[in-house]
């Protein structure tokens, strides 16, 4: 069995920590980490539009990109020493969800943590990332709380009117 941990900044070690419970000994761990191309083009377009005009310098386009690199290399070094066991450290760049659920293709269980309200039980406890990859993941996926889960009383009231009988 492969299981995949989504290593993301703010919930990464519940992932690590579910991902530890759910493999055993022999199986393999995936930590991934994916980062949006969006930053670097984001700075290398202000400085070419506004801030480059008619001025010397660097674009930051690329720094922007090498920081970003260097962040996530940092990241799955500490999700790999909280794993405490041999893994394999994976990053890719691109539309996050669609990244993460690619890298999903090759694990029978991909380790989710919940990034959308911590305050509450119900849909909103999943961003749209979040919620693309659970929707489409190609294998099991594992819905984690980063913090402990808040509490029954969270639930939403059921609706007001009575469920419909099943259709035949």
């Amino acid at each position: 069995m492969t299981v995949l941990a989504w290593i993301v900044e703010g919930s990464w070690p519940a992932c690590v920590d579910a991902a530890r419970r759910h493999a055993d000994e022999g199986e393999d761990v995936v930590l991934l980490h994916v980062s949006g191309g969006d930053a670097s083009g984001v700075a290398h377009g202000a400085f070419a539009g506004l801030l480059g005009r008619g001025r010397g310098g660097q674009d930051p386009g690329a720094r922007v990109a090498e920081l970003g690199a260097d962040s996530a290399g940092r990241l799955l070094d500490a999700a790999a020493e909280r794993l405490g066991r041999p893994c394999v450290r994976r990053e890719r760049q691109g539309r996050i969800e669609r990244e993460v659920v690619h890298a999903a293709e090759e694990a029978d269980l991909l380790v989710v943590a919940r990034d959308g309200d911590r305050d509450r039980l119900g849909p909103h406890s999943l961003g749209p990332a979040a919620r693309f990859v659970v929707d489409h993941a190609p294998c099991a996926v594992l819905l984690v709380w980063p913090t402990p889960a808040p509490g029954l009383e969270t639930m939403p009231p059921p609706p007001p009117h009575p469920p419909h009988p099943p259709r035949h």
